[in-house]
């Protein structure tokens, strides 16, 4: 059974990141926080830009990777807090603090998990962790820019917080940039050619549209237009552009690509994706992971939001502590219990397999 050191370290841990600004892009003092703290333990590690990535003592080359992933950054502290956001304050057994929830209470966790293991000579896996920046924006020198320089992994636990439940999927995002031509003329007058009427049958198909796969844990695709503009300002001109966004979230039934042709199969208006890096992901129920996780009472879902999980080229499943309804809001927290119940989750479901 792990000890109660790796907790008493994990919770000091968090606070010194909480009381360390770690805005995404901005996260040099939390990666100097997390290295030193490997180094303290006597675990060697590598740092690109703002990311901290190490393995376990005894890796072999021959032996299939497990990755242990989650991120140091934060969003901005929202302006409703009645508290000092860098200030991890510990009331009524709840850790206070931006990022403790989102993903800090995950991240120490999973280091603590890591060092469980670290010099074990048993392991049929290797381990890797990897102390991520930028996840909040889904930046390009976060995961993404590591991933080359790491082995070819077979599994990822991605820590979240899910309250140490298994997110077994979660839906890709793709946003589209959608643009109608038309010809201006005078309002007052029978002129022109309305390119924001023209835009109405295209936005009605992204508003009624289904797609015929539907995942049994993440639903239906789901295709939102959230932005509308036309080319010009005056009430009294004929619009000869209209340009709207949607916003589209892709189950694991389909690929981004899938999904673009079918819009592009049923729409008149231009559609460019802005990018085509959020990919849906997940695992199968019958991975052991998922099955020892089953058999200690952990529960499956599907998630709607996304992560670094996306990034990963490889089977994943997102867990962690805390709650995902606390990520980004006023007086940020988490139950110091929380932790303590995510080490023990990660190293009682990680022992089924390793």
């Amino acid at each position: 059974m792990w000890n109660q050191q790796l907790y008493d370290d994990a919770v000091k841990l968090l606070q010194s990141m909480i009381a360390t600004p770690s805005l995404s892009k901005e996260e040099q003092g939390t990666a100097k926080l997390i290295g030193d703290f490997l180094k303290e333990k006597g675990v060697p590690y590598q740092q690109h830009l703002n990311n901290i990535w190490a393995k376990n003592l005894h890796f072999d080359p021959a032996k299939p990777v497990i990755l242990f992933n989650s991120h140091h950054d934060t969003v901005k502290p929202n302006p409703q807090y009645t508290r000092d956001p860098f200030s991890p304050d510990v009331v009524d057994g709840r850790l206070y603090g931006l990022g403790s929830n989102d993903a800090g209470g995950c991240l120490v966790s999973l280091i603590a998990t890591f060092l469980h293991f670290y010099d074990r000579t048993d392991l049929k896996y290797n381990l890797i962790l990897t102390a991520t920046a930028e996840e909040e924006i889904s930046g390009i020198n976060g995961i993404e820019s590591i991933l080359a320089s790491l082995p070819a992994i077979e599994f990822a636990i991605v820590g979240e917080p899910t309250q140490t439940q298994m997110a077994t999927a979660e839906k890709g995002l793709m946003v589209l940039d959608c643009t109608v031509h038309g010809k201006a003329g005078h309002a007052a007058r029978d002129e022109g050619e309305n390119a924001l009427y023209k835009a109405l049958p295209d936005i009605e198909w992204f508003r009624t549209f289904r797609y015929p796969k539907v995942s049994e844990t993440l639903g239906p695709v789901k295709m939102s237009v959230t932005v509308i503009n036309t080319s010009n300002k005056a009430h009294n001109v004929v619009p000869a552009d209209c340009t709207f966004v949607v916003d589209v979230r892709v189950t694991e039934q389909y690929t981004l690509e899938q999904v673009l042709e079918i819009i592009r199969e049923n729409v008149k208006c231009e559609v460019k994706p802005r990018s085509m890096r959020m990919r849906p992901s997940g695992i199968p129920l019958d991975h052991p992971f998922v099955l020892g996780g089953i058999k200690h009472g952990k529960t499956c879902y599907g998630s709607p939001t996304t992560s670094d999980q996306a990034l990963i080229p490889a089977t994943s499943i997102k867990m962690g502590p805390g709650d995902s309804a606390r990520s980004h809001t006023a007086d940020e927290y988490i139950y110091l219990e929380e932790i303590r119940q995510g080490i023990d989750s990660y190293i009682k479901l990680l022992e089924e397999i390793l």
